[in-house]
């Protein structure tokens, strides 16, 4: 431990006045919103519904609420003290730096949300079969070119946050606009009631679901595992709060950027810091209200109702469930088919529609995590790391984001020519995540609860909502270590064999 830099306390300052309006100042919100509608909405929320039916529904909305009361909390931290949450964590015990290296690596290193954009811009561009069993046919090759738009994106502009959240905003507006004409196209009023019953079905488990399956169902309805962290970043560079005190990150390839302290800011108990903080507080409510609870919850269920009438009720009779690699294909050509009975050129139209909202969706995530994951690593790094602050904090984000990139398309190579398909990535990452959210969600209640000043702690609501996530993450994450642990022993070489009564059907 003798690496680790000592943490200053938090500064005495009084709390920034808000100054704009809501909307002059909205845009945090929208960004985590294009972090959720990613690979659980439109790949993993999909396929349960084909497979199990609309009796899981309730599931989603779950997710999203739980998620919506831990956002909460997020900004809370951030708008009182300017810091992000990961620092206050480490003022905890410093050892949650680098576990959260750990699981930010462990979560979202292998890009499978990068490869299924790929694969839908491909489909979308040039067909599916374009040069197959060529490199310019790969998924490596075409994971490589959403890359080169994600490191366009994250270092052309000269500030960071702005291009992230303006290009998120068009994408999130692209994928909402085409649900809604896919849903009035393949929609019926039977559809609907069934997904409003699967809706409020709490705690029904349809049959062949597992614990692990519901599991990460829950984690991926929403950001998910510690993508919910990275709202510490969008609201600090969007000037929200404490935040205004902490200087923006700009682009290190576009001029020297200024330095950012590590450590924030505490309000003396003045009335008048109180009534600023609930001011900004009443902002974090309407910005997550309204962008992360209202339309995160509005697009994953018009995702879900899009495979419930187009996946689940095929014409066999039988759920039709897309194979690995060709989700989103597999899904726009059968919106191509419906839209066709209007006509042979609106079966081309659905089916471009759905391919251009699968890689809206995906990309926006794989942009969002890039940066995020870039901010939150580098965060730590420069928090907790004595060698850290020989660089700035801008560059180690440049650093750990163009790495990022390289590292996931060289894994993208590596699973492609070993027949890994990106499903088994994505499941893996909201595996992962609902682990980390197991330990973050309470630590982050009591960490509240503990550091900050009384009028800025969590209320009666908070704390029951927050003690319920708490119990039901960490619940399934014990549930799951459990059967893990339970059949690897069942299948392992050091179980014992069995005795003749046991064998013999008695």
């Amino acid at each position: 431990m003798s690496q680790l830099q000592p943490l200053d306390d938090l500064k005495q300052a009084d709390m920034p006045e808000m100054k704009g309006t809501f909307w002059q100042m909205a845009g945090p919100g929208a960004v985590l919103v294009g972090l959720s509608i990613g690979a659980g909405e439109i790949i993993i929320w999909p396929r349960h519904i084909a497979e199990f039916g609309p009796g899981m529904a309730w599931c989603a909305v779950i997710g999203v609420f739980l998620q919506l009361w831990i956002n909460f909390e997020v900004g809370r931290w951030t708008i009182a003290t300017g810091e992000t949450v990961y620092t206050g964590f480490s003022r905890l015990w410093r050892g949650f730096g680098p576990m959260f290296i750990l699981l930010n690596v462990m979560g979202w290193l292998a890009p499978g949300w990068a490869r299924a954009s790929a694969s839908a811009a491909k489909a979308l561009l040039v067909g599916p079969d374009f040069a197959a069993g060529t490199f310019w046919g790969s998924d490596t090759f075409w994971t490589s070119l959403t890359f080169g738009v994600v490191w366009l994106l994250l270092f052309g502009p000269k500030m960071i946050y702005n291009s992230v959240e303006k290009a998120i905003e068009i994408m999130v507006v692209t994928v909402t606009g085409g649900l809604i004409i896919v849903a009035f196209a393949v929609g019926t009023f039977d559809t609907w009631k069934e997904l409003a019953a699967g809706a409020v079905n709490f705690g029904h488990k349809p049959e062949g679901v597992t614990t692990k399956a519901m599991f990460i169902a829950l984690v991926f309805a929403g950001a998910g595992g510690t993508s919910n962290l990275f709202y510490s970043f969008y609201l600090r560079d969007k000037n929200i709060g404490m935040g205004a005190l902490i200087p923006d990150m700009q682009n290190p390839l576009r001029g020297r950027s200024e330095t950012i302290p590590s450590t924030g800011f505490v309000y003396p108990e003045t009335p008048e810091n109180q009534a600023r903080f609930k001011t900004w507080f009443r902002y974090i409510l309407k910005d997550q209200c309204l962008f992360f609870w209202a339309l995160n919850t509005f697009t994953l269920m018009l995702f879900i109702f899009g495979a419930l009438a187009v996946l689940h009720h095929s014409k066999s009779g039988k759920p039709f469930i897309p194979q690995e690699g060709q989700l989103i294909w597999d899904e726009s050509q059968i919106l191509g088919e419906v839209f066709g009975q209007w006509g042979a050129g609106w079966g081309t139209i659905g089916r471009m529609l759905f391919l251009i909202v699968g890689v809206a969706t995906l990309f926006s995530t794989q942009l969002a995590l890039v940066d995020g994951v870039g901010r939150s690593i580098a965060d730590i790094l420069y928090t907790n790391f004595k060698f850290a602050r020989k660089r700035e904090l801008s560059w180690w984000y440049m650093v750990i984001a163009m790495s990022w990139i390289v590292i996931g398309c060289v894994i993208t190579s590596v699973t492609e020519f070993s027949g890994i398909r990106e499903l088994g990535v994505l499941f893996n990452a909201a595996y992962m995540g609902g682990f980390a959210m197991a330990i973050y969600v309470p630590t982050m209640l009591y960490m509240n609860l503990k550091l900050l000043p009384k009028s800025a702690r969590p209320g009666l609501a908070s704390i029951v909502m927050m003690s319920i996530a708490s119990v039901l993450y960490v619940g399934f994450a014990v549930s799951c270590i459990y059967w893990e642990v339970r059949d690897y022993w069942d299948t392992s070489k050091f179980k014992k064999t069995p005795v003749a009564w046991q064998t013999s059907g008695k």
